[in-house]
């Protein structure tokens, strides 16, 4: 992705826009030295630190903040509330951008209230499960080939959840939440399988059960033992493998039927999952 330059001396290295990620936006930013506005926004925002230290002063909601700013260091910015950001050096940062939509369910699906306790700015939070997740935007907005939107889907709830925890929110929640009762599990299952070809959304498996999201991922972990999107991709793959092996459709049609976005989609991923492409499937077809 080329760069962009904006006023004020920051340059768009990578962005979503256009990807149709819902409920959350991602750039990566290089910042130049000197003093930065960001004004404010409808949405929540958080800016991960990136690469060597850099001297910041930042001033929000009345307050000034001085610090060394250090790799994975987070600032979050409520909406509706704006700042200055002033570095000695140039830095890169990860700006994410999360709807309040979404971290008004995630508090809900917590049991708190957004009203009671609200989010407020907080500077150099340092919080290993929100870097976990920034990492893995950052890994998703520098991909060649981006993964099924349900993966963005997963992550921007991660996401919201955490902070909702951070907000003052208890994970009791989630962690109550066992397993899917077996005709549940059988019945995510079959609805999976039976539309492995179309755009599946965490949403449409939670109204299935008739449950929240948060409950939804915790669940599926415990009961699929791995993620959402995860599972469907490897369902995905395996329809794939079956109808490289058993059907004379062309590879750009099998990619379109097993629920890949185009070929190489396909080919990229089933190499990862299962280490061999699709021709080196149909190379080994009796």
């Amino acid at each position: 992705m080329n760069s962009v330059q904006r006023s004020g001396g920051t340059t768009v290295v990578a962005s979503s826009d256009g990807r149709g990620w819902r409920g959350l936006e991602a750039e990566l930013l290089r910042v130049a030295p000197g003093r930065t506005h960001v004004p404010a926004a409808t949405q929540h925002r958080l800016g991960i630190h990136m690469g060597p230290p850099v001297n910041a002063d930042c001033r929000c909601d009345g307050r000034t903040h001085r610090r060394i700013q250090k790799h994975g260091d987070i600032d979050i910015v409520p909406a509706g509330l704006d700042g200055f950001w002033e570095d000695d050096r140039e830095c890169v940062i990860l700006r994410l951008k999360l709807d309040q939509s979404l971290f008004h369910r995630a508090m809900s699906d917590l049991g708190r209230d957004p009203n009671q306790q609200p989010l407020v700015p907080t500077f150099q939070l340092r919080d290993p499960r929100l870097e976990t997740i920034a990492w893995a935007i950052k890994a998703e907005l520098e991909a060649n080939v981006p993964s099924d939107l349900l993966y963005a889907e997963t992550l921007a709830l991660g996401l919201a959840i955490r902070m909702a925890e951070a907000a003052g929110a208890c994970s009791q929640t989630s962690r109550s939440a066992t397993t899917l009762s077996s005709r549940q599990k059988a019945l995510l299952a079959d609805f999976i399988e039976c539309n492995l070809e179309t755009s599946l959304s965490l949403g449409q498996l939670a109204s299935l059960l008739a449950v929240s999201l948060t409950h939804l991922k915790a669940q599926f972990v415990n009961s699929f033992g791995m993620p959402p999107h995860r599972y469907i991709l490897n369902r995905r793959v395996e329809r794939a493998k079956v109808l490289l092996a058993h059907s004379d459709l062309p590879m750009s049609q099998i990619a379109l039927e097993a629920g890949f976005s185009h070929q190489s989609h396909m080919a990229t991923t089933m190499k990862r999952i299962l280490g061999q492409t699709p021709r080196e499937i149909l190379r080994h077809r009796v």
